[in-house]
């Protein structure tokens, strides 16, 4: 079913991104991502884990239907009451597909997976999550820990251009990398002016007015709800390459996204993602995005 672009321009304006990618996958559930089809051949019947979630991207329904083709994951969230996740307990309760046993659900900061052992799991899956963690790096690299040799990430990113956070501006590598020297935790507000000066209310349905959504953001500690950081699909690559995973696909995607599958690989063996930082890179000329296609322009 093909939705009208007036309805697509309305829900834009009165749903959270996530709500209007959800309800999208449903009006049109034969929508894959490419980079789903790539990958499945590496997940098909592995085990993994999830950072947040459960998420509906991964579901039978959505862009990257992983769910439903994996054995079992696993899961964190920061605590055991979230806004996204309701009232959750530590066990074997993880239930992400109704057709799979649940994994076991961890009550765990996304930077400190103490507890769980190294090299343990086959993939890591996390969607519209790293933008909430004050020191993305240290998450990516305690990922890496838990991942095997050869192991996937697959990572959903939301690109500021189809968010509340179109008006700013994309956050640089060297500060992530000051978070991540400084050792910068979830009670950092560094970005709290920012984000009350520049965020979009028109797109984010989960505050009813500026002073519902400024107490929420002072309470972020309790709530994560605030985007510490802002990315395009460039600046997720070079997260990526920072915390030296290899980037093997990167796939900008409507409404909101940017899917990258990168791997952890085994220790010695050379790889380069500059294939990625040229002007002349593929994603740039598919995105949906005007600002990955602009460097592209620029370069004819």
């Amino acid at each position: 079913m093909k939705m009208p672009e007036t309805l697509k321009r309305l829900l834009k304006k009165i749903v959270t991104a996530e709500q209007y990618s959800r309800f999208t996958s449903m009006l049109a559930p034969n929508v894959r991502a490419k980079s789903f089809k790539f990958c499945r051949q590496f997940l098909k019947g592995k085990n993994g884990f999830e950072v947040g979630g459960p998420s509906s991207i991964f579901s039978s329904a959505g862009m990257m239907p992983l769910y439903p083709i994996v054995a079992r994951i696993d899961n964190c969230n920061f605590s055991h009451s979230t806004t996204w996740e309701g009232d959750l307990a530590e066990g074997l309760n993880y239930h992400f597909d109704l057709h799979r046993p649940p994994g076991f659900q961890y009550i765990r900061e996304a930077t400190d997976l103490k507890g769980i052992e190294s090299d343990q799991y086959d993939f890591v899956l996390s969607s519209h999550n790293i933008e909430h963690l004050a020191n993305p790096l240290c998450a990516l690299r305690e990922w890496q820990r838990i991942i095997k040799p050869d192991g996937l990430l697959i990572l959903v990113v939301p690109h500021k251009e189809g968010t509340f956070d179109h008006r700013r501006p994309i956050t640089p590598l060297m500060h992530i990398i000051d978070d991540y020297e400084k050792g910068r935790d979830e009670t950092d507000l560094t970005h709290l002016k920012e984000v009350l000066d520049l965020h979009d209310l028109d797109r984010d349905t989960g505050s009813a007015s500026y002073d519902e959504f400024r107490m929420r953001s002072f309470s972020n500690f309790e709530n994560r709800c605030i985007h510490h950081h802002v990315f395009n699909t460039e600046a997720v690559i070079d997260l990526l390459d920072n915390a030296d995973f290899e980037l093997l696909m990167i796939e900008p995607m409507l409404p909101c996204h940017i899917i990258a599958i990168a791997r952890k690989t085994a220790k010695g063996k050379y790889f380069d993602n500059a294939w990625l930082k040229v002007a002349s890179a593929a994603f740039r000329r598919l995105s949906p995005f005007v600002g990955d296609r602009r460097k592209s322009l620029d370069s004819n």
